[in-house]
């Protein structure tokens, strides 16, 4: 999963990477609201940790302008504030949770795997579900009815990504950051391999969800009755 943290005291903000890459998570940082509001707009995060106070453009204004824009991606808002209308403002302004400082990491984190899961169903023990297709992360098994088979590790964390995001696009950089991590030396035809496999695996399935090809752009889920993208 990548996040994206905008927050422009440093000292919390690195402790925040550290916490969250040691819990396995890819995490961008940006120090103002303006490289923030940049990176958000170009790159895809599953959540988006926002600080209201922030030099160049607040937490308010850069969560308006990613909605504008039409990125729905879950935000958190991060603020020293307590008042309710502070809240409410930051609610308002397309925020999806709000969590007040000092806060404790547990917390942060619980609140980043709920919104995480707002693209998609996620049924107990660790199963994710879109249309008729269900993904056991756990057993590295994939279901549609009664009919199921056995994915590699690597089949499941990308299929994973795509699941979690339906119709989402991702790039095969991205799914290689998430996937292979980025400091791999993995290349986009690993990419294109893999998403070969799972291709003619949704088939034997039978599945109503498909990975389509966004023709140079990437890959994403999508669910129809036509059958995987060739």
């Amino acid at each position: 999963m990548r996040l994206l943290i905008i927050e422009d005291e440093r000292n919390l903000a690195e402790a925040m990477v550290q916490i969250l890459s040691d819990h396995h998570y890819v995490v961008d940082v940006c120090y103002d609201g303006e490289s923030g509001l940049e990176l958000a707009l170009s790159e895809i995060h599953d959540v988006i940790i926002i600080d209201i106070m922030l030099p160049k453009r607040d937490g308010f204004s850069v969560v308006q302008e990613l909605r504008i824009s039409g990125v729905t991606t879950p935000v958190i808002l991060l603020t020293a504030r307590t008042q309710t209308h502070d809240k409410l403002r930051g609610l308002d302004s397309g925020a999806d949770d709000y969590l007040t400082k000092p806060f404790k990491m547990a917390e942060l984190m619980a609140r980043i795997r709920a919104l995480s899961r707002r693209n998609s169903v996620l049924l107990p023990d660790t199963v994710l579900a879109v249309g008729s297709l269900e993904l056991d992360i756990s057993l590295l098994t994939l279901r549609n009815g009664a009919e199921s088979l056995r994915l590699t590790l690597k089949e499941s964390q990308l299929l994973e990504v795509l699941m979690r995001s339906p119709n989402t696009t991702f790039s095969a950089q991205s799914i290689i950051d998430r996937v292979w991590g980025y400091d791999s030396e993995a290349v986009e035809q690993l990419v294109q391999t893999y998403v070969s496999f799972l291709r003619k695996k949704l088939v034997i399935l039978g599945t109503n969800a498909h990975i389509e090809t966004i023709r140079g752009v990437g890959y994403r889920l999508a669910l129809d009755t036509t059958g995987s993208d060739a």
